[in-house]
């Protein structure tokens, strides 16, 4: 995907922006909100812990307040700034990670962070609790605190340090030990009234209305926060996000909150900057997920019709108004330790896509259909439910009568992850830096039913399922990188599911707010140089 950053032009008449449904008089800037920062949130996260949700709902709010070992860089070649750890080194038969831990770091609480922190925040959440952590941590056995600065990983397999350093981002939250041993970890308070070691304390969370955080000034970082405070301003109404911007009740619109249709216009009101950096490590992928027990669909002819029936231009100009790249395959462009773009690809055909059902057995019948699929958009985006209606009209044109059935949530991962009730599913996973901890889990067999955004469409290969297997303990990173492009390989040709496109999102910022979008997982990190301009 093109990084780049939208220009202000020309003044934009702009009156009637101060809407009541945005107002919140005691954040409003125009009233001397001083150093603080206020940001649009669509969401109240009910666990805010990332040991625990390692989500980009959660991480929005809680990056700012509990720390990771290390944090994504923006050195362009997928590396790490240390957080909480200073330095990480792997054992030559992969079975251990040695990290040392930074000195002096407080939690807000006053009590000093340990290794023994680290430790507990292992072995009693991330392994056995974090959506994440359980995977990539699953061979681990036991965590040795030989002082307080140094944690020594142990795991009963090999495990490669290419995978652990890819995944400490986003599965290396650590808690103190002191407030959640001896507890019931699901429902300590402090899931909701974190307490970290990061640049902003957890202060006021008032449901429907805002979260605040405070600065802390015990910070490691010398200098560090700049902000005296940050506001999470509940808007779930993202045309109400950008009408706080107009109106200037608020400073920063992150996660595309501020509707894609709004940018053109939005991107020319003096004093608004627009920007789609700082998601690079965050790409969304748009899939068709396939229900292989179905006996069409369980044909690769079929499978390919369908991938040559759908125009990727269209989908990435009309419905992600260009904010968004064609998918070549699993592993999307903006992982560059992993891609491959060898592989592959269905151009749009219409033509090919016939002959190709013709050829597996599906003739039209004499309304001009050939079958009928169950077809399933996920609701979490705009951008996944008009694929849904986009993708019904591209079947039709090659005589397949896609049957759209749109519900919420909770109804749709039923559907599709549970009861499998479903021929064709369009679903947004993302791609976290590293195939082990993202896109594995969608084309591998042997996976429950009930454990969502997982491959719960049937397909089983037993070479895939090998490939994947042997990389999850090749500890030599060039030959587990080759191992993960011939993943990529067999997953484009066999297509157990189909890539679409890929994308990030956008930021919304008034031109105030500097070291806006500066690391590749900005929008979810901790934001301690992040600036107003007075």
């Amino acid at each position: 995907m093109t990084i780049a950053t939208l220009p202000r032009r020309t003044l934009l008449q702009a009156g009637g922006t101060l809407l009541a449904s945005t107002a919140l008089p005691t954040f409003a800037l125009a009233q001397g909100a001083g150093n603080r920062l206020v940001v649009a949130a669509d969401s109240e996260p009910k666990n805010l812990n990332p040991a625990i949700v390692a989500s980009n709902g959660v991480f929005f709010i809680a990056s700012k307040v509990v720390e990771p070992l290390a944090e994504a860089s923006f050195d362009g070649k997928g590396g790490l700034a240390p957080r909480l750890a200073t330095s990480w080194e792997g054992s030559a038969d992969g079975k251990s990670v040695t990290f040392k831990l930074r000195e002096g770091v407080k939690w807000h609480d006053g009590k000093p962070f340990t290794s023994a922190d680290v430790a507990y925040s292992a072995l009693n959440i991330w392994k056995p609790l974090q959506n994440l952590g359980r995977l990539v941590f699953a061979n681990l056995e036991a965590v040795d605190t030989p002082d307080a600065t140094t944690a020594v990983f142990k795991f009963s397999k090999p495990t490669p340090l290419q995978l652990i350093r890819n995944a400490l981002p986003v599965v290396s939250s650590v808690v103190p030990k002191h407030l959640y041993e001896g507890t019931d970890i699901a429902t300590n308070p402090a899931n909701v009234k974190l307490v970290g070691t990061g640049p902003f304390k957890f202060t006021e969370y008032k449901p429907g209305e805002y979260y605040r955080l405070t600065k802390n000034a015990d910070y490691w970082a010398k200098g560090e926060p700049k902000l005296d405070e940050i506001i999470f301003r509940v808007l779930p109404d993202r045309a109400g996000a950008g009408a706080a911007l107009e109106a200037e009740e608020i400073q920063l619109a992150a996660f595309s909150a501020v509707p894609l249709t709004d940018l053109a216009r939005i991107s020319k009101v003096p004093g608004i900057k627009v920007t789609s950096k700082g998601y690079e490590a965050l790409t969304y992928q748009l899939v068709v997920e396939i229900n292989h027990r179905r006996k069409e669909l369980a044909d690769v002819k079929v499978r390919q019709a369908i991938a040559h029936a759908i125009d990727k231009k269209f989908v990435v100009d009309t419905i992600f108004l260009g904010y968004a790249a064609a998918s070549t395959g699993p592993v999307p462009k903006n992982a560059p330790e992993f891609y491959d773009a060898s592989v592959p690809t269905y151009a749009f055909d219409t033509a090919k896509a016939n002959a190709l059902l013709d050829e597996a057995g599906y003739k039209k019948g004499a309304n001009g259909t050939r079958f009928s699929l169950k077809l399933r958009p996920a609701p979490y985006f705009n951008e996944t439910k008009q694929f849904g209606d986009y993708l019904r009209q591209a079947l039709a044109a090659v005589g397949i009568d896609a049957q759209l059935i749109n519900a919420d949530s909770a109804a749709h991962q039923k559907a599709v992850y549970t009861d499998h009730d479903f021929d064709l599913a369009i679903g947004p996973p993302v791609f976290r830096g590293d195939p082990a901890i993202s896109t594995t889990i969608l084309v591998r067999s042997g996976i429950p039913a009930g454990v969502p955004f997982s491959n719960q469409g049937g397909y089983e290969n037993k070479e895939l399922d090998g490939i994947i297997a042997k990389a999850a303990e090749t500890v030599d990173t060039a030959a587990r990188t080759e191992l993960y492009k011939q993943f990529q390989k067999i997953v484009a040709t066999d297509l157990p599911l189909i890539n679409v496109a890929e994308w990030g999102f956008i930021t919304v910022a008034r031109d105030t707010v500097s070291n806006v979008s500066n690391n590749p997982r900005w929008a979810v990190s901790n934001w301690s140089d992040t600036a107003l301009k007075s």
